[in-house]
């Protein structure tokens, strides 16, 4: 069964940490890309992160330095760390991981293009308060 389940949104103060986990099944986590995607209220949904097969990470400009994508293989598990949060991190957070049998490359995963991604989670809100 194809599922993503993301969880660990919650309200915080600026400056504060939070970590969100997407719970994939087995097939999709052989996905040759993964990430997180967010929509604040009023705006279009934008990348934050991106993961490839081989674990290598890119981040929106916005979040650089202060945002950890991680996987954790014998979980199943995709993780993002957000330390040092700020009142603009306020938003649904999306987890999406591409069809496994798509050939993403690394370049393609890395520009977090949402028409790679297949498959999406219902979304987690975080809310960061000043």
């Amino acid at each position: 069964q194809v599922q993503l389940v993301e969880s660990g949104g919650g309200s915080v103060q600026a400056g504060g940490s939070l970590r969100l986990t997407c719970a994939t099944s087995r097939a999709l986590y052989s996905s040759n890309c993964m990430g997180w995607f967010r929509r604040a209220p009023g705006k279009e949904r934008e990348g934050v992160a991106t993961i490839d097969r081989g674990g290598s990470a890119i981040y929106a400009e916005s979040v650089k330095g202060r945002f950890t994508i991680s996987k954790d293989n014998a979980k199943n598990t995709l993780y993002l760390q957000m330390d040092s949060l700020k009142p603009e991190d306020t938003a649904m957070y999306y987890c999406a991981a591409a069809h496994v049998a798509a050939d993403v490359s690394p370049s393609v995963c890395a520009d977090m293009g949402e028409s790679v991604f297949s498959y999406w989670g219902q979304g987690t809100q975080v809310t960061v308060s000043s």
